[in-house]
């Protein structure tokens, strides 16, 4: 489940709110052990994704750096020779 959360920060173009959604999606499900939760938590369950995301948005928001913005394309290219290396391993 976690590796389906990418680092959001210093690409161009910036995340979209979906992407940060969908992180705090998979964070979410990640500390409460459930992929859909029941009717009873479903309540509790979406004011955590909200809570994540709003803090994940504000954080991106107001980290600041130096370096130039990466390409999402080069690093997803990166990513995928990585993994091709690893499974021939």
């Amino acid at each position: 489940m976690c590796r389906n959360i990418h680092t959001l920060y210093n690409y161009e173009p910036q995340a979209t709110e979906d992407e940060v959604r969908g992180a705090a999606l998979q964070y979410v499900r990640k500390i409460s052990g459930f992929t859909k939760p029941s009717q009873a938590n479903a309540d509790a369950f979406e004011r955590a994704v909200d809570a994540v995301t709003a803090a994940s948005k504000q954080l991106l928001d107001e980290l600041v750096t130096s370096a130039s913005p990466k390409d999402r394309e080069v690093e997803a290219a990166k990513a995928r020779t990585r993994r091709a290396q690893r499974q021939a391993a």
